[in-house]
């Protein structure tokens, strides 16, 4: 039996994606590429927002097809869509065989055993709070390639923003212990990961429900222990749970990335109060300052939402002017998203599609003018490099990133080489010249 896995949506599904290979794989399916050559799809979906539960219905209506054309004899949903819809997925979508819920993946091999046995509309959703047998990560299979790998340090979330669906879908924060987190990053390190990447839905709060405290300070520090990793960056920090410690340690710590993903969603006040936010502009203002002064040359992105109901004017001014003040490298916005089942659904005041659009372009063009100063910046210094690959066309240009740039989100270093370089290696580069999200140079002379 041959299977083919599709993984949509975020880096934190990709892992669970990975976990699940890892357990096909164990079970002796083979696993292709080629969807018309397989007998089961399994597909890994996100059903965080609308866009985003339209993309998997769109790829389960596409494979669906092989069962006419090709070989295809079930087709699985996995993953937050199967999750949030279980009651209608197999009434809307009767070309799906069966669904597996967010915390219940580790019985893909029950599921596939079901489907080829010519079951039809199985279900595998239990408790979406069930927490994660810690010897299922390290049977993960890589699907990423160069020299990194996401490491999922929890699983759901408790802050009950207004406007998500989280909670909902992946149940309350469990922590992974960091026995268990260390044995993978060992495992990880020895198939050639020297970077990890840390995600969570708030990486900050990190250990608070197994640990009675905040403590992904002493898991970066047991981490950083592990011998080849080289990088560790920081994604989805919470503002309200960056401690004082977790500071310390990216400032003394030389393996952790002086870089930080904060989101913070916006910057008036009376908008992140709609929004069950915690944070507030002035501690945001607070947690900023203290982060530069202890790390002077950190990088800091974040996400916004613009387009919340009863974001006014004032409110949108208040956001660009602290965006213009605080200067982030990296940022992104998102419109917001109407989401059955959310407090923010209800409320009155939801603002007009145009309008939003609006205001999302007018945050990029600031940021925009932000970034090519921030980058400017950069010409003359030397920065270290992971080399991602060769650029299609020229020869001994090179691709990668420096501690600024995360895989896929953020932008890229272009450089010249006279010498052979690979996928995953490091690698000192001279700046010489910039755009508006990257940095172009030339691979420093030793000596």
């Amino acid at each position: 039996m041959k299977i083919c896995f599709i993984s949509l949506g975020c880096d934190k599904n990709l892992v669970d994606s990975e976990i699940m290979l890892g357990l096909i794989d164990r079970e002796g399916y083979i696993i292709t590429q080629d969807e018309a050559d397989a007998d089961i799809i399994i597909i890994n979906s996100c059903g965080f927002i609308a866009e985003a539960s339209e993309e998997a219905i769109e790829n389960i209506l596409r494979v669906s097809e092989y069962k006419q054309t090709g070989k295809l004899k079930g087709l699985i949903v996995t993953g937050c869509m199967a999750q949030r819809y279980k009651n209608e997925i197999f009434k809307l979508l009767p070309e799906v065989d069966a669904v597996v819920g967010t915390a219940d993946f580790e019985d893909i091999g029950d599921v596939i055993k079901a489907v080829i046995d010519g079951g039809k509309n199985v279900i595998k959703i239990t408790d979406k709070d069930k927490r994660l047998d810690e010897s299922l990560p390290m049977m993960r299979m890589m699907t990423s390639i160069g020299g990194f790998a996401y490491l999922k340090i929890a699983e759901g979330c408790d802050a009950h923003c207004t406007y998500c669906t989280i909670p909902s879908l992946r149940g309350r924060y469990r922590s992974r212990t960091i026995e268990s987190l260390v044995e993978e990053t060992k495992l990880l390190a020895e198939k050639g990961v020297t970077e990890l990447i840390i995600v969570a839905q708030d990486t900050a709060l990190y250990g608070k429900d197994i640990y009675e405290k905040p403590c992904l300070h002493t898991l970066l520090k047991k981490l950083s222990e592990v011998e080849g990793i080289r990088w560790i960056r920081i994604l989805y920090a919470y503002p309200e749970n960056i401690t004082d410690e977790l500071i310390l340690e990216m400032a003394t710590n030389p393996k952790i990335c002086h870089y930080l993903d904060m989101p913070i969603q916006h910057a008036s006040d009376n908008v992140l109060k709609m929004m069950g936010r915690r944070s507030r502009q002035a501690e945001l203002y607070g947690i900023i300052d203290k982060l530069r002064r202890a790390v002077p040359d950190i990088c800091l992105r974040t996400t916004l939402i613009v387009g919340f109901p009863g974001e006014t004017e004032e409110d949108f001014n208040i956001l660009k002017e602290f965006i213009n003040k605080v200067g982030f490298d990296r940022l992104g916005v998102f419109e917001y998203s109407r989401e059955d089942g959310t407090p923010a659904a209800k409320m009155k005041r939801q603002i007009h599609h145009s309008t939003k659009k609006r205001r999302k372009r007018e945050i990029m063009e600031l940021q925009n003018e932000i970034s090519e100063r921030i980058c400017k910046g950069y010409i003359g210094r030397k920065l270290e490099v992971m080399v991602e690959g060769k650029l299609s066309g020229e020869d001994g240009v090179y691709i990668g990133r420096s501690y600024r740039d995360c895989y896929e989100i953020d932008g890229y270093v272009f450089f010249g080489s006279d010498r052979e370089l690979l996928s995953g290696d490091y690698t000192e580069v001279l700046i010489t010249s910039s755009s508006e999200y990257d940095l172009v140079g030339q691979e420093a002379k030793e000596g």
